[in-house]
């Protein structure tokens, strides 16, 4: 049978790996509109936070070069001749089929506004789109979102990563109209705006005109219907999809009057021999447009061609994710739209957490729930509304917080029945993840391998590995925390022994407590607690071979083998001779330069035999080593403070030299960042680091445990009104208690939402002393402050150390596949084709099929 598939997108992709795992032969051709074959869409944010289009690849690496599978990129199918079951493509191309699926996904709407085609009006879809997104953003300053669902806060997401002022628009009354009710609404812009996005709800936009042409500044002005205006530079619509189903329409078959592709229970369409899945399929007169859905589709599909009766009978619309750090759930009936639902609610305005149970009108079965702000309970809840499972006696506990603050005991896992459908994107139940287990899968990544459970949106997670746990007790398994096959220790464990028994070096930690010869999880840890106990040289011979990459060569290495000079510029404060000497060093080693948002000035394309002369430049000048490789403290962050300020409360920049300078070679379970505010205006957003400082009228607020990045988290506040004795005094405790309980690789956030007892739990041990250890905190903190010394400047004084900086261990000759072009005026590393080498899909040459006409 000859198969042909229009669409490589999530679920198309899904379905080729659901046939291909069928026993063969294949005979499968896939036309796909776009450059690049199947790649996350759920995740497409993440681009901006430095994932590449490889890092989004759904395809696994060969896979295009099985037998029996062919793949046309950059092929549009521009009709079909039903008769002849012919599919012809934009480049005049014939493929013949027996059976056709049509994958071809959604598109974004555009609201029908005037102005809407202007320059720097985008959509936000595809990778193309993003880079469109990345383009216009470096020219601009101010970016607006025209929809706030998921995608569109996804997008404002974007936006923000890339320093753009950020407002959203939405013609309906709340944010994620279809998902949250009014008081969920409400929650959640409350949390996006606290983010620093403005969000504009019922406004209907009636014209988009220039913005320069009105004196405003912007490159827009978008004009609303209540009268208003908004000046941007740029405007990204992702205001909903609107299903991809010209093709069908133009080859005859059943489409539905707002659009999509009638199917059947088979994800048949009107043809017998034409399948329609994902987005663009219409059944029982509703579009799905989570992946989730989609996958189900895919699987009735690959079943139905193997001659295996599969049926689809809808899905579950439940949803939870992280919009900009902020947990929002939505199971079932949300809306209580049931005749007779019953709604639980809870709101707690000082945390800004929002949510409703909605049960049945017996009150014997959960029908729906938001969550906004905290959305512990989605797994269980979810659980009993999918299982039809008997609520408790007082089902507002489920969502009520108890008296300790801790969060109210779930079902549990033993609860379930096998039938529970534990993924629902790959339909996993609890009854195979328990095979897996009893079969020997026994840890989450093996799960996932055996399974493909927890491989797509990633939110069954948590709940996997309270199986997990569960199945492991029940057959006797020991469930253990160590850190690797080395070591049967936990690495807080780990930390107590080597500073109890004082050992020096990760050979005398091995023989003592270990076996075997050690990996690259506990070499580069132990390392760590190492350098954070006695905080000798990393690079000493004891120590030098147990660091990982970066560590080893003090430097980052980059995506050509080339490594980063990032030296010290304490709170962003810099003399003019300094920056001169950063500017002649570059100059003199042809180096690419940035300044980063951290305050710092980067410098990119150094090879390894060049970064001791390099670093012999910057030390001599008074620089040091910004330790931008190590999993230490980074930065920081400052504003002018009182100094310049008119604003400034206290002298910011003066608080953040004493901060840099005291932990400053910290080595950490994970990279530290940190910022003083000389006022609550923030400007060196305080807030979203490890910890950070900010200055009030009665002296300094300590806050803790934010961070930015992927997953961004607002720290908490710790202690207040503090005078600078105090203020170093609990930043030592808390940093050197982080140090000795986190796991390894551990955020300070992450460590945060994992402890017991909370942020009231961290303030009775750094504050109450609840331990009796804050003396020892103390002490361990000024004994590193007391032993800091430049790891560069070490280095080049320690003629054992240089020897290691060679491209190659038996010849002085340099690496000649680092290779440059100019690019703005600076270098950049050269692609594979800009050096003469083929271009490659993950390592696999593939033809390309151009496309003659635009869509």
């Amino acid at each position: 049978m000859k198969l042909v598939v229009i669409g490589n997108g999530m679920v198309g992709h899904k379905l080729l790996e659901l046939l291909t795992a069928q026993p063969g032969p294949h005979d499968i051709t896939v036309i796909c509109e776009e450059p690049r074959p199947a790649y996350d869409r759920v995740h497409l944010s993440s681009y901006f936070s430095g994932s590449t289009a490889d890092d989004l690849s759904l395809v696994a690496p060969g896979f295009f070069d099985q037998e029996g599978l062919l793949l046309k990129l950059n092929a549009k199918a521009t009709s079909i001749d039903r008769e002849a079951k012919v599919v012809i493509t934009s480049g005049g191309e014939r493929i013949t089929y027996d059976k056709l699926v049509l994958a071809t996904g959604s598109y974004a709407f555009v609201p029908p506004v005037p102005g809407r085609d202007r320059p720097g009006c985008l959509v936000y879809r595809t990778i193309e789109d993003l880079e469109a997104m990345t383009d216009w953003g470096s020219r601009s300053k101010i970016g607006v979102v025209v929809g706030g669902g998921l995608l569109g806060l996804e997008c404002a997401k974007a936006l923000k990563d890339m320093g753009l002022k950020t407002h959203v628009v939405e013609f309906a009354p709340r944010l994620m109209a279809v998902q949250v009710d009014e008081g969920g609404g409400r929650v959640l812009r409350k949390k996006i705006e606290e983010l620093g996005v403005d969000v504009h709800t019922q406004r209907n936009t009636l014209e988009i005109v220039d913005g320069a042409g009105m004196g405003i500044g912007g490159r827009h002005a978008m004009k609303f219907a209540d009268g208003s205006q908004l000046e941007t530079d740029m405007i990204v619509f992702s205001a909903g999809i609107r299903p991809r189903d010209e093709l069908a329409r133009k080859s005859g078959l059943a489409t539905g009057e707002r659009g999509g592709i009638v199917v059947d229970k088979h994800c048949l369409t009107s043809d017998p021999d034409i399948y329609a899945i994902g987005e663009c399929a219409l059944w029982n007169g509703r579009i799905f447009g989570l992946v989730a859905p989609g996958y189900e589709m895919a699987r009735v599909v690959a079943q139905h061609l193997s001659g295996t009766a599969a049926e689809f009978n809808g899905a579950d619309m439940s949803t939870k994710l992280k919009l900009m750090g902020v947990d929002v759930a939505s199971i079932g009936d949300a809306h209580s739209a049931i005749p007779g639902a019953r709604n639980y609610v809870f709101t707690d305005e000082r945390k800004q957490i929002y949510k409703k149970l909605v049960t049945s009108e017996d009150g014997k079965a959960v029908i729906g729930a938001v969550l906004v702000g905290d959305a512990t309970e989605y797994g269980t809840l979810l659980q009993m509304m999918l299982n039809n499972m008997a609520l408790p006696e007082h089902p507002e506990f489920l969502i009520l917080p108890s008296s300790d603050g801790k969060a109210p005991a779930g079902i549990g896992v033993d609860a379930l029945p096998d039938t529970a459908q534990i993924c629902s994107c790959n339909n996993v139940s609890k009854g195979e993840l328990c095979a897996a287990v009893a079969d020997g899968q026994h840890s989450i990544g093996a799960l996932k391998s055996c399974t493909k459970a927890g491989t797509s949106c990633g939110g069954c997670v948590p709940l996997m590995t309270q199986l997990l746990k569960a199945e492991l007790k029940k057959q006797g398994v020991a469930v253990n925390n160590h850190l690797c096959e080395h070591f049967a220790y936990s690495r807080q464990e780990l930390y107590h022994l080597i500073r109890v028994q004082k050992i020096q070096s990760f050979d005398e930690m091995l023989d003592k407590h270990g076996s075997g010869l050690g990996c690259d999880i506990c070499k580069p840890t132990i390392g760590s607690i190492l350098a954070s106990c006695w905080n000798e040289f990393v690079l000493k011979q004891q120590h030098a071979m147990v660091q990982d990459s970066n560590d080893y060569y003090l430097g980052n290495i980059q995506k050509d083998g080339t490594y980063s000079i990032v030296p010290r510029v304490a709170a962003g404060e810099i003399t003019p001779e300094g920056l001169i000497v950063i500017g002649q060093v570059a100059k003199k080693y042809g180096l690419y330069t940035k300044i980063t948002g951290g305050q710092r000035i980067d410098m990119f394309g150094a090879q390894v035999h060049e970064l001791p002369l390099i670093w012999k430049e910057l030390t001599d000048a008074g620089f040091e080593s910004g330790h931008a490789y190590g999993k230490s403290l980074r930065t920081v962050k400052s504003c002018v403070g009182s100094t310049w300020c008119r604003y400034g409360m206290l002298d910011s920049v003066s608080m953040a030299l004493l901060i840099e300078h005291r932990y400053k070679g910290l080595r950490s379970p994970h990279k530290l960042k940190s910022a003083v505010s000389g006022c609550t205006r923030e400007c060196a957003e305080a807030q979203s680091k490890d910890f950070g400082v900010i200055a009030t009228e009665k002296g300094w607020n300590l806050y803790v445990c934010g961070n930015g990045g992927m997953k961004p988290r607002h720290a908490e506040l710790l202690a207040g009104d503090l005078d600078d004795k105090t203020l170093i005094q609990y930043i030592d405790r808390f940093l050197m208690f982080y140090i000795r309980t986190a796991d390894r690789l551990q955020r300070t956030s992450t460590w945060r939402d994992n402890m017991e007892g909370g942020l009231d739990y961290l303030k009775s041990v750094i504050i109450d002393d609840k331990l009796g250890i804050c003396a020892e905190l103390e002490a361990e903190m000024q004994h590193v402050a007391n032993t800091y010394q430049d790891e560069w400047k070490t280095a080049i004084e320690t003629p054992e150390t240089l020897k290691r900086f060679r491209t190659f261990v038996n010849s002085k000759a340099t690496d000649s596949n680092v290779k440059f072009v100019k690019e703005r005026g600076q270098i950049r590393p050269a692609r594979l084709e800009e050096k003469g080498e083929p271009r490659t899909f993950k390592g696999i040459a593939l033809a390309v099929e151009s496309a003659v006409e635009s869509e």
